[in-house]
């Protein structure tokens, strides 16, 4: 069924759309939360809580495309979950995505954080948008959808040794588009 067959039915309130849902898209919604959870109980329960999202962000959104919107909510829902679940403990996978970009990153203390924050995302858009599509795919994989090297290496049919090398690459390019920008020192 075509993205706005499905939100058609989400229009008419119809609880097809969910099954609709999750037959196009639940795969890509538990590979999105299983990136960050890694527990096959949380991601259901994520995946879960998507739909629940969905269903009552449509309406009055028409989103475009679908299937970001829903890796959108349930990579945001994980995000919430691990933060909730692992106050004290650590989720290393995560973490290492994290400590990546760490210094990218205000802390988002104080209104003044706070604009630096959205001014970072802003920079962060303008570097994506000037990046090619293999670069974008790769530096998104990555620290959006939070893939390890390997799953990235093999959609890419790369060396992991190579998608490494670029990722770093693309680090050191952010930071430095970053300081000509003035948003970080």
């Amino acid at each position: 069924m075509e993205d706005e067959q499905i939100i058609a039915l989400f229009f008419e309130r119809s609880e097809q759309a969910i099954g609709e849902l999750d037959r196009k898209y639940g795969a890509a919604a538990a590979k999105t939360a299983g990136n960050i959870l890694r527990n096959r109980q949380d991601v259901e329960e994520c995946v879960n809580d998507t739909w629940l999202g969905v269903w009552n962000s449509i309406p009055p959104q028409r989103p475009k495309p679908l299937c970001s919107y829903v890796c959108r909510i349930a990579r945001n829902l994980a995000v919430s979950r691990l933060r909730s679940e692992t106050a004290a403990k650590r989720n290393r996978g995560l973490d290492l995505v994290l400590e990546e970009l760490e210094d990218f990153l205000p802390s988002g203390q104080s209104v003044e954080a706070d604009y630096d924050y959205k001014e970072t995302v802003e920079g962060i858009n303008r570097f994506l948008d000037s990046l090619s599509y293999d670069d974008r795919f790769l530096f998104v994989r990555r620290y959006w959808y939070a893939d390890s090297v390997k799953e990235i290496a093999a959609a890419m049919q790369r060396k992991e040794s190579r998608i490494s090398l670029r990722l770093f690459r693309l680090r050191e390019k952010l930071r430095k588009t970053l300081q000509k920008e003035g948003l970080l020192t």
